[in-house]
């Protein structure tokens, strides 16, 4: 069974820094793009960062460009989104997605995205 788990959210001040894992399980991953998209309360379920699995494409948000990463662990299937510089603005709960390969553009819509975890808690204080 597919299954993606988040881990890794917490309370971190204004300028810190958090890394969120995604364990990835149940099948392989190579012809998908992994994601994290994040939700805050009362608005819709918005992009930050995505890749292929190989890492040859990678894209970001406007809003979270220079500050976050994406990567993945090769001797595992798990993801990584590591936040720096954090912002009150960033607090949200962050979910990990992943989506089959259709076109050669990474894309940002979350409806086309066959699954997703059940997200992890992000807060930033000030």
């Amino acid at each position: 069974q597919v299954q993606l788990a988040e881990s890794g959210g917490g309370l971190v001040q204004a300028g810190g820094s958090l890394r969120l894992s995604c364990a990835a399980s149940g099948r392989t991953f190579n012809s998908y793009f992994m994601a994290w998209f994040r939700q805050a309360p009362g608005k819709e379920r918005e992009f930050v960062a995505a890749r292929t699995w190989s890492g040859i494409s990678t894209s970001y948000a406007d809003s979270v460009k220079g500050r976050f990463t994406i990567s993945r662990d090769n001797a595992k299937n798990t993801v990584y989104l590591q936040m720096n510089s954090l912002k009150p603005e960033d607090t949200a709960v962050y979910y990990c997605a992943a989506g089959k390969i259709r076109t050669n553009v990474i894309s940002t819509h979350k409806d086309q995205y066959d699954y997703w975890g059940q997200g992890t808690q992000v807060t930033v204080s000030s």
